[in-house]
């Protein structure tokens, strides 16, 4: 068992930190790395001269970065509040099974209480049980009525130019 886990809003200094993580996310979802570019838009997003798209966490144990998650607002109409939406969770395949996705998780859910916010959502892939395991060991709710659609940059200017 790994002693204290700190969770914290990632700074700047975090950048090189961060983006390894991210690339150990995609390794693990056997995805490509972000490229240079989406690099450079990751860390100018989290942490440049308007750093409110997104907010990124550390979780370190002794020091050792193991987990992130990078969140952002939407907003409920209906609730007429805030949802804190996560985006990407991710621990270290080395550091699970001690506690640190669970207190990751509770510092989330902390934020989105500071926030005012009426609830925390996230999508999770279909083929990770040990993800999905994890939610509903926190009694997460899995929504069944409601599909996730995406357009992707090219279909977006497809739409908008009509």
């Amino acid at each position: 068992m790994p002693d204290a886990v700190t969770v914290r809003p990632a700074t700047p200094a975090d950048g090189d930190t961060w983006l390894a993580l991210v690339d150990a996310l995609a390794d693990y979802e056997k995805l490509d790395r972000p490229t240079p570019d989406a690099r450079g838009r990751l860390l100018n997003d989290a942490f440049g001269p308007d750093p409110h798209r997104i907010q990124v966490y550390i979780a370190e144990v002794d020091g050792r970065a193991v987990a992130y998650a990078i969140t952002c607002e939407t907003y409920s109409s209906f609730l007429a509040l805030p949802t804190l939406y996560l985006e990407d969770i991710f621990v270290l395949p080395d550091a699970r099974r001690h506690g640190i996705g669970r207190t990751m998780f509770r510092y989330l859910a902390g934020e989105a209480v500071r926030r005012g916010c009426g609830r925390m959502e996230w999508v999770v892939l279909d083929w990770n049980q040990l993800a999905i395991d994890f939610y509903d060991k926190l009694g997460a709710r899995r929504m069944t009525e409601w599909y996730t659609y995406r357009l992707t940059a090219e279909q977006l200017r497809e739409v908008a130019e009509g």
